[in-house]
């Protein structure tokens, strides 16, 4: 049945590779995933962070659904807002936002150091005074902490809707495991289970806001056009994609409509038949190279953790 599938699959895997490269050139970051052979990094091959992020099509779509709910938050948009160029140059923000998430998961461990003071020194000189006129700073370890749920909320969420359902202990070893990177960069009281996701949610809800910022924000992400062919459909497969991984009070929130919601259930049958296809069209990407630093094959990552 693979061999069969990979045939016919054949005719579909280069264009994927092609958009993929087109859309996230390599070597830009100037991570290595290669060396030193046996280094695990922060997480390491039997860590659930390195099969949740494994797999591009559920990254990508967690990725826009973590900058949706993102916008909700007055003081962590207006750092975005104020202190950088999203408006001409969002798909820089977003290869440089990938990077880093690849790169802390799968790079070796003094590269991941290098990443997270790297970060950490840029959140130092990002600060200033909302809309409304209160004060905010990238490095506020309540900001850092709201910008990581979202982010592993998205992640966690786009896996189970793109690739497989994943247990509920093991998804709470996922939060448990990939809060290290939040609480490198200065988060605090960073949930570490499901059940602390959502009732950190149910926390914020009151300060969070569909405002003027976020409606801008999110209509220039609605209109980027990545440097792929059929870029449109490309960024609206994908925004529908990630907008179905929202949870109800944010659908509420943003505001989307029926047509919306429609188009994001049409997104999720069209990512869910791609996956595989993407999966064979980079047999290369960052979890494939850090396994082999590992001497591993990267179908290990098939397997849960303790089950191999």
């Amino acid at each position: 049945m693979a061999s069969l599938f990979n045939r016919l699959s054949r005719p579909l895997t280069s264009p994927v590779r092609r958009w993929v490269l087109e859309a996230f050139p390599r070597g830009q970051s100037g991570i290595s995933y290669d060396l030193p052979a046996g280094d695990p990094g922060w997480f390491g091959p039997q860590s659930m962070t390195w099969r949740i992020h494994a797999e591009l099509p559920s990254m990508l779509a967690g990725g826009l659904c973590a900058l949706m709910l993102q916008a909700l938050h007055p003081r962590a948009l207006a750092g975005v807002y104020d202190h950088s160029n999203f408006r001409a140059d969002l798909v820089g923000r977003l290869r440089r936002t990938t990077a880093f998430v690849a790169g802390t998961t799968y790079a070796a461990s003094a590269e991941v150091d290098a990443l997270v003071a790297k970060v950490r020194r840029i959140h130092t000189q990002v600060r200033g005074v909302t809309a409304d006129g209160v004060a905010y700073a990238a490095d506020d370890p309540d900001l850092l902490t709201w910008v990581h749920v979202t982010e592993a909320y998205a992640f966690l969420q786009g896996y189970r809707r793109y690739v497989r359902e994943v247990p509920p202990a093991l998804a709470d070893r996922y939060y448990d495991e990939y809060r290290r990177v939040a609480e490198a960069l200065g988060a605090r009281d960073v949930p570490r289970s499901e059940a602390a996701v959502v009732a950190y949610f149910a926390e914020q809800l009151a300060g969070l806001r569909m405002d003027a910022r976020s409606h801008e924000v999110l209509d220039v992400l609605a209109a980027v056009r990545l440097p792929v062919p059929a870029a449109g459909l490309s960024r609206d497969v994908f925004l529908g994609a990630g907008a179905a991984l929202l949870p109800p009070w944010a659908v509420t929130l943003l505001q989307r409509t029926a047509a919306q919601q429609l188009q994001a259930r049409a997104s999720v049958r069209v990512v869910q038949g791609l996956a595989p296809v993407f999966r064979r069209a980079l047999p290369d990407g960052a979890a494939s190279r850090a396994c082999a630093r590992m001497g591993l094959p990267v179908t290990a990552l098939r397997a849960w953790p303790g089950d191999a």
